[in-house]
């Protein structure tokens, strides 16, 4: 009686909490370009998977702005990166469908996405996980003498859920996944 009382607390503390956490976050030069590489420890909550399994498709976005520091005017923005990811469930193949872009997918099109299938939702979130070899900028456009970052976002577009989803998912943990850092690119990183 004892072991099921124990089992019983122990039970919503083994539960996955929702978030999203940065493993690694690095950049590194590769024939005359500055590539960026992103690691997340991604977690969805019940809410969202239980939102996925009804049909409802989830939409990520990643961001990376390459800055260089002015100390007379705001930041210059020497290059940019996204990528959009859809995430939807097929109750018909009992398949999990990710679209991939780098401009945002609407329900009306998916422009030049690519799609691709999954068995489970753990093996289309490890895509989602893993970010690399997305190009910030050429050689040439960084300054060696000037100081240089990467801001990197994160987050779970909430705007292209169905609207009664926005209303009610506004107060809940499980919908807001978001997370914003900064890399300082370090002077032997430069070319």
């Amino acid at each position: 009686m004892r072991l099921l009382l124990v089992l019983a607390l122990a039970l919503p503390c083994l539960a996955v909490r929702a978030g999203v956490e940065l493993e690694q976050l690095r950049v590194e030069r590769h024939d005359a370009e500055l590539l960026l590489h992103a690691h997340l420890k991604l977690e969805l909550g019940a809410a969202v998977e239980e939102a996925l399994t009804k049909g409802v498709a989830v939409h990520f976005v990643a961001e990376a702005d390459l800055m260089r520091d002015r100390w007379y005017w705001y930041d210059r923005k020497i290059g940019h990166v996204s990528r959009y990811y859809r995430l939807a469930y097929q109750p018909l193949t009992r398949q999990w469908r990710l679209q991939v872009a780098s401009e945002p997918i609407y329900a009306g099109g998916a422009g030049s996405a690519i799609a691709q299938s999954f068995d489970s939702l753990a093996a289309a979130l490890d895509v989602v996980r893993r970010q690399s070899g997305w190009k910030l900028a050429d050689a040439a456009e960084l300054d060696p003498e000037s100081r240089q970052y990467v801001l990197y976002r994160f987050r779970l577009d909430m705007s292209q859920l169905p609207r009664p989803f926005q209303i009610g998912a506004g107060n809940q943990a499980d919908w807001s996944l978001s997370l914003s850092r900064q890399l300082r690119i370090a002077p032997e990183a430069r070319p």
